[in-house]
């Protein structure tokens, strides 16, 4: 892995995602069930990432939007993960600004880049974020950090899909998924509470996906 570089998770159900899909489309009933098996797991992750508790009503919200407009889709297995994570984030907003919590654009930070050790800081993290300890940590994030790590481990979306979802370059969202895995790795490794100052964070820091403001 190169310097600003980023982890990549295989997807080996893609191919069977995507003739799901395409008989789903069909008017398959049971192809649209396997399509939600595959999808949702990762949905209502990158959903807990940003919504918490309410995930699970907010990921019925964005399948009835899916089921709704399914027809209208056009791509492969990898693209569906794409168009129902830009499905599942648009209703993820509605949900915050309900409540009056609307995301801002955070800064890349500069700090947490520094990790001791010589084991893959990446590696360890990706082996941790399947626990609900992570995403908690996760939402102490810095949002942009938050929102590509997110997408880019949770979801599986690759650098280019999920800097479509985010409607940003490509390079911002490799690098701030660089930066937020580096930063889970340090708190990982240092065994603070989810959600606290662990890892560097300072009162200074940008809002993160678990603040109200």
């Amino acid at each position: 892995m190169g310097q600003g570089g980023e982890p990549r998770r295989p997807q080996p159900r893609d191919g069977e995602l995507g003739a799901a899909v395409a008989r789903a489309q069909e008017g398959d009933e049971t192809a649209f069930a396997v399509a939600y098996r595959i999808v949702q797991p990762g949905l209502l992750g990158y959903l807990r990432g940003l919504v918490g508790e309410d995930a699970e009503d907010v990921a019925s919200d964005a399948w009835l939007e899916i089921a709704r407009d399914l027809g209208r889709f056009r791509g492969d297995g990898a693209g569906f993960r794409g168009w129902t994570a830009t499905i599942a984030r648009h209703r993820a907003l509605d949900h915050l600004r309900r409540q009056r919590v609307r995301p801002r654009a955070a800064q890349l930070e500069q700090d947490a880049l520094e990790l001791p050790g010589r084991h893959s800081t990446h590696d360890q993290a990706l082996e941790s974020l399947s626990t609900e300890r992570a995403l908690e940590l996760v939402r102490g994030l810095p949002r942009d950090q938050a929102e590509a790590v997110l997408l880019r481990v949770v979801v599986g979306l690759d650098g280019p899909a999920a800097a479509r979802v985010l409607g940003k370059r490509p390079g911002a969202v490799r690098t701030a998924a660089y930066r937020g895995l580096r930063r889970l790795a340090r708190q990982l490794g240092t065994h603070g509470p989810a959600g606290g100052k662990a890892g560097g964070v300072t009162d200074g820091d940008p809002p993160t996906l678990g603040e109200s403001r």
